[in-house]
């Protein structure tokens, strides 16, 4: 069966277009035409049930990746589904499923089989694990874990094939060094074999599997900078030229494809590294993990790269994946994957209305004014975080007639700004009334520009929470937050 590339290309409008052009508030052909030019994807696998339709693409709403995933020391399968429930419902666009510990199988399969949005993998971890090391890859073991993860229905999948034996003596002198684990992996298994990347050698192959299922190739920057100090270096950009050839090989071959980009990047680089990429890689949407624009905040590394990621979307970056506050501490629990979304949802909208995306201020617009008419529980029900929201303003003022006060602790009755400008006007002291005009009902904003952020179609999904989730720790974010 063709791709979502070739029907494109071929002037069908498929039902996933459809869905995603009724969540995009966009006309179903402009879908195709982004999707047939190469310029957005629709990772949907084939053996994907349930999942409901997003695309990736710079004329698109900006969409937010959140990596879950398990460690050798950490996490069971039954936490890596709660993992995988908070992201959603906070706002995730798709997610990646990045385990390297134990129960893989299981793990993936349950994400997909419970996940409405597309679940991302890096399959060159599972088939480390399998060999023992990085030197015992073969080329047919990572065939052989890429066909089977395909078969799962995996919906995109990253794939460091741009990481060249030539480009390994240009990290040379670099700070931080191969920061990617896929990055590391090949450019160990290619010094011990002396060798060149067997990615990049079967990668024509491998985009017939892709093609097969209809998996999105995500060009894995295995090169990226790891620090300031790297960042825009020759190695970065020698890989991204070779990920510009792949490019073009995988649309040849009918495979939807996105660039993954660089991780740690000074604000004032962070434009030129964007349209490099879409000169190189003939405008195929780009997805950036950040990238962080200063490196002294461990612990606060999803404030340090949310910066970089608004600025990264504004200059046209399509997908963002998120940064937790663990980030280079350790493996994020829910509480930190709450944080890593909220940090990036607001990067990706602030852009969207920065860039004049239709619709997308009209969010903004509604909850200044529910702000100023002092509706506290409109001001909730259109927040980001609608519990987070509500449980910081009952910490102060808890009771139910606090909802209708016209002022909260931050400044209280005497010293509240918008009383005290409401007053001025009721007494007629020559300034007009405002006009509350905002219909979120009506807007032609995106869904992910509009609350709530997490809805998706799961009609065709298990219920939440599994029957087998008895015993502690198996709840809902909802239930974890009365």
């Amino acid at each position: 069966m063709p791709t979502q590339l070739e029907r494109a290309r071929d002037g069908e409008v498929t039902p996933e277009m459809e869905r995603v052009a009724d969540r995009e508030q966009r006309d179903p052909e402009f879908v195709r035409e982004q999707v047939a030019a190469g310029r957005a994807v629709i990772p949907h696998n084939r053996e994907h049930d349930g999942l409901d339709p997003m695309v990736i693409g710079e004329a698109f709403a900006t969409k937010v990746n959140a990596n879950i995933g398990n460690s050798a020391d950490t996490s069971a399968p039954e936490e890596e589904l709660e993992k995988l429930h908070a992201a959603v419902h906070y706002g995730a666009d798709t997610v990646m499923d990045l385990s390297t510990g134990t129960d893989l199988d299981r793990i993936r399969e349950a994400n997909v089989a419970h996940s409405p949005v597309p679940v991302g993998t890096v399959p060159i971890y599972e088939a480390v694990k399998r060999a023992g090391s990085a030197a015992d890859l073969t080329h047919d073991l990572l065939r052989d874990v890429i066909e089977k993860q395909a078969e799962q229905g995996v919906d995109y999948m990253t794939i460091h094939a741009g990481v060249l034996m030539e480009h390994l003596p240009l990290t040379d002198g670099r700070t931080t060094g191969i920061v990617s684990r896929g990055g590391s992996i090949l450019a160990r298994w290619m010094e011990e074999h002396g060798e060149q990347n067997p990615l990049y050698v079967d990668f024509p192959g491998l985009c017939e599997t892709f093609r097969e299922y209809d998996v999105t190739v995500s060009l894995g920057d295995g090169l990226r900078p790891g620090s300031l100090a790297d960042a825009s270096d020759e190695a970065q950009f020698a890989e991204l030229d070779t990920l510009g050839e792949l490019t073009g090989l995988a649309r040849d071959r009918g495979v939807q494809v996105m660039v993954e980009g660089p991780g740690h990047v000074p604000m004032d680089e962070i434009r030129d590294n964007v349209d490099r990429q879409r000169e190189v890689c003939d405008g195929a949407p780009f997805y950036v993990l950040g990238p962080l624009v200063t490196d002294v905040a461990p612990g606060y590394d999803h404030i340090t790269s949310a910066i970089g990621a608004t600025e990264a979307a504004r200059a046209g970056a399509a997908m963002l994946c998120y940064v937790t506050p663990k980030e280079h501490l350790g493996l994020p629990e829910r509480e930190d994957v709450r944080d890593g979304m909220a940090a990036y949802r607001i990067a990706a909208h602030a852009a969207d209305v920065a860039n004049g995306l239709p619709g997308a201020r009209d969010w903004d617009d509604a909850l200044s004014e529910a702000r100023y008419a002092f509706d506290w529980r409109r001001q909730f029900d259109l927040a980001l975080d609608p519990e987070r929201a509500q449980s910081f303003h009952d910490r102060t003022l808890p009771g139910d007639n606090y909802k209708e006060a016209r002022f909260c602790s931050m400044c209280g009755v005497e010293f509240c700004s918008m009383r005290i400008d409401q007053d001025a006007r009721e007494a007629g002291d020559g300034m007009a009334d405002f006009a509350d005009g905002t219909d979120l009902n009506a807007s032609v904003a995106a869904e992910v520009n509009r609350p709530p952020v997490g809805t998706h179609d799961t009609d065709d999904l298990p219920t939440w929470p599994p029957e087998t989730f008895d015993g502690d720790r198996r709840t809902s974010p909802e239930e974890a937050d009365d």
